[in-house]
């Protein structure tokens, strides 16, 4: 049954610090959207019987990849998409609140480089993908609901 209705599920960790965005440039080496700037985030890493968590797999991405220490994870967004190999995704988006951390490039094969932008800036920028600019437009809407 799981292989009939299997997806790999990954988690997009959005921190907003002084109300600017955390992107990261992804390595020119990456399979999907390589130089794009995208979220911190990854696959879950569950193995059967596993403890593994959206929470605590957006936690860990953003130390793995970043560097930066996150509190709160709040639900954004969902979407699915077939990954460039086929691979049918759930993408899962949550807002994780900034702890500590000075973000930088930890995962350098997978990370090129960090930006904190602003939402004005992110709409002015011609390389953040359009589904990435529909994540910022939801997490706005989460944030000025609080």
């Amino acid at each position: 049954m799981l292989e009939e209705y299997g997806y790999v599920v990954n988690v997009d960790g959005v921190v907003v610090k002084n109300d600017e965005y955390l992107f990261i440039e992804r390595g020119e080496n990456e399979d999907h959207a390589a130089g794009l700037l995208s979220f911190p985030g990854g696959k879950m890493e569950q193995l059967p019987g596993g403890t593994e968590t959206i929470e605590k797999t957006a936690a860990r991405e953003l130390d793995e990849e970043v560097g930066v220490k996150v509190g709160d994870i709040e639900y954004v967004c969902s979407t699915t998409f077939e990954a460039d190999d086929g691979t049918p995704c759930l993408n899962i988006v949550v807002l994780c609140e900034y702890v500590a951390g000075n973000a930088h490039p930890r995962a350098t094969d997978e990370v090129a480089a960090v930006h904190w932008l602003s939402y004005d800036k992110i709409k002015t920028r011609t390389d953040v993908p359009e589904f990435i600019e529909r994540f910022v437009d939801r997490t706005e809407e989460v944030r000025n609901s609080t």
